[in-house]
């Protein structure tokens, strides 16, 4: 059901990869992917970052439209809380963004919710130095 570009073959870790590198490059902090799949039949991966204000969640958002489906073929099949600006999702079917303003991440607490998830080493997208709050480097570290 995920719309894909015949020139890419890229599966959903990778796409999620994709998604989770187009966010840092906005500045997004507290990026983490964990791989849910096993956990529950909705998706495979969650992207969950974190945004200083509207305009970065707005920014995030867009560039990673962008690179989703210019490096992995993807276009989400659905998007909510675009227009609130303190919480957004993008849903490709088998990973899902959320883009979170940092109070809205920490009511929501996602990571938590899906502790027994594993985490996706964020080295594998490239990404070496995300800046991380204490509340999430302290889940990362268990």
């Amino acid at each position: 059901m995920t719309a894909t570009n015949k020139n890419v073959d890229v599966n959903a870790r990778q796409a999620a990869l994709v998604a989770a590198a187009a966010a840092d490059d906005k500045l997004a902090s507290d990026i983490m992917v964990q791989e849910v799949g096993e956990l529950t039949s909705v998706t495979e991966y969650f992207v969950i970052v974190t945004a200083a204000n509207n305009r970065q969640v707005d920014a995030i958002i867009e560039e990673v439209e962008e690179q989703c489906r210019a490096k992995a073929g993807r276009k989400p099949l659905h998007r909510e809380g675009i227009e609130s600006g303190t919480w957004a999702l993008l849903d490709y079917g088998d990973f899902v963004v959320h883009v979170f303003q940092p109070e809205a991440r920490d009511y929501y607490r996602l990571e938590q919710l899906w502790n027994d998830a594993p985490i996706i080493d964020l080295l594998e997208a490239g990404i070496t130095d995300v800046l991380y709050s204490e509340r999430i480097q302290d889940l990362m570290e268990k």
